[in-house]
């Protein structure tokens, strides 16, 4: 599959672009001033422990203090021999419980393994992983995985074997094999590995001499995680618009990518690079609540803080030989969209999809193996339930980082962001209401409304006779101001 990375490096934003067979498939924002923390090792310190909730409040530094649950505390961990008894937290089969393990004022060493999303701070683990270009390093985890991307059996296992020779003798480390692993020389792997325990030992060394909190290890910038991450055989060009930004990348690739460096190119035309494959129109369509797709049908995406939902309607959709083929094929085209979009938009957490109505179980069946399918080349993690009993298909994606709307939008200060505002008659009855409310506990000379101009004209207009029988009712004059800078559900009632 021909795919070409786009970086549009600016001194304030950096903006990435995956591009696959000429479409925009992936999409990644850093802003310099909101740099994600995912991968960040602190030196933090423990500022409550809730035995109840088998947690922990850990200060890193950061505006809201960071969780941590006991299930992301390796020291929490059974130990050898033992057989796993039960911990003080739900469904636990920890040994230790928090308040054994944790008090108030201890230094911990930390990692960052989700951003602070919404009103949730920082989610941490103690169990530190530092990633390579073919390798993860696991201090705390002796023993040696592999991607699950590497499906033979039997390379899995010449990969562990050759990596065993090349750790130092008499030492039990932990790694995890990544999948551009696979062609790696052993010089390659012996280099990461030597890269890894320095910089693992530096940290260490930062945790023994600086105050907490601090930190320790910053994971690499956007454009570097997208050289380690992403870029491989199938990425033709990756393309950026910065001559230092091409300095930095061209720095970084020499030493620890070679074989991607001569792929790095300088974008010089004067158009700017986000038009190319219309990526900046594609940005906004990611934003919007409606997903329209080629058949005619479309789909509604409505992302809340526990949960996203998505509809899938046949709108103008009218082919196919009957309706039930009609929905068949909708739901399959669904399928691929869907996938997209969760990438393009960054959704995590739980995922429940509305597909429309399948009397057909094949058709269903198989609609749920082209989703998965769609999702299996997704680099972020899924899982796909099948359909539920109401005919839903649930599914999770591991969300560690803010979603597209969330890093580009804010909630609207007219509706709050519920999406809608209260019409002009629900308001002009209100404010009725609390004209009256006020006239039997004071007795002003007379009530001047402040309004939006819409609440005003609907006063003088449609319901200009509720107002004057109001008038009549409380024996006081109402008069009426317009506001041009309140919005339609502002108002403010004046007794002089």
């Amino acid at each position: 599959m021909n795919e070409e990375i786009l970086v549009n490096h600016q001194a304030h934003e950096i903006r990435i672009a995956v591009i696959q067979q000429g479409a925009l498939q992936e999409l990644h924002i850093e802003r310099t001033a909101s740099r994600g923390l995912v991968g960040n090792v602190y030196i933090g310190k423990v500022s409550r422990v809730l035995p109840g909730m088998q947690s922990a409040f850990i200060d890193i530094g950061l505006e809201r203090a960071a969780f941590l649950h006991v299930a992301d505390l390796w020291q929490s961990r059974p130990t050898p021999g033992s057989h796993g008894g039960a911990g003080s937290g739900s469904g636990s089969n920890h040994t230790h419980p928090i308040e054994k393990i944790l008090f108030e004022g201890k230094p911990l060493l930390v990692q960052v393994i989700k951003d602070p999303l919404g009103t949730k701070g920082a989610r941490l683990s103690t169990q530190i992983s530092i990633a390579g270009r073919m390798l993860v390093y696991l201090p705390h985890d002796p023993h040696i995985g592999v991607s699950q991307r590497i499906g033979d059996e039997s390379e899995r296992q010449q990969l562990r074997q050759r990596l065993q020779r090349l750790l130092p003798k008499g030492e039990t480390l932990g790694f995890i094999i990544r999948t551009s692993a696979e062609d790696a020389s052993d010089d390659d792997l012996q280099s990461d590995v030597e890269y890894l325990c320095r910089r693992w030992r530096q940290i260490l060394d930062g945790s023994q001499h600086l105050p907490a909190p601090s930190l320790l290890y910053q994971d690499l910038s956007l454009t570097q995680r997208m050289l380690r991450d992403t870029a491989n055989d199938l990425s033709s060009m990756v393309l950026i618009d910065s001559t230092d930004g091409l300095a930095a990348l061209n720095e970084f690739a020499a030493t620890y990518m070679p074989s991607v460096a001569p792929r790095l190119k300088l974008y010089q035309a004067d158009r700017p690079i986000f038009e190319l494959h219309s990526i900046e129109s594609e940005i906004q369509k990611a934003l919007a609540r409606r997903v329209d797709l080629k058949s005619g049908g479309y789909l509604m995406i409505d992302q809340t803080e526990a949960l996203t939902t998505i509809d899938i309607n046949t709108g103008g959709f009218i082919g196919g030989r009957n309706f039930e083929d009609t929905i068949f094929k909708t739901n399959l085209e669904a399928a691929h969209a869907i996938a997209r979009q969760l990438r393009l938009r960054n959704l995590g957490g739980i995922i429940i999809v509305d597909f429309i109505d399948m009397i057909n179980g094949e058709h269903r069946d198989t609609v749920l193996s082209e989703l998965r399918k769609a999702l299996s080349r997704d680099r972020t993690k899924s899982s796909v339930n099948g359909f539920t009993s109401l005919g839903l298909v649930e599914l999770t994606r591991k969300r560690t980082r803010e979603s597209l709307a969330h890093i580009l939008c804010e909630p609207c200060p007219t509706c709050g962001g519920k999406g809608e505002v209260k019409t002009a008659q629900t308001i002009c009855y209100e404010i009725l209401r609390e004209i009256q409310r006020e006239a039997h506990q004071f007795n002003p000379k007379e009530f001047r409304i402040l309004a939006s101009q819409e609440v005003i004209d609907l006063f003088l207009e449609e319901e200009a006779q509720p107002l004057a029988l109001l008038g009549e009712e409380i024996a006081k004059p109402v008069a009426l101001q317009v506001e041009t800078l309140y919005s339609q559900e502002q108002y403010d009632i004046i007794l002089i």
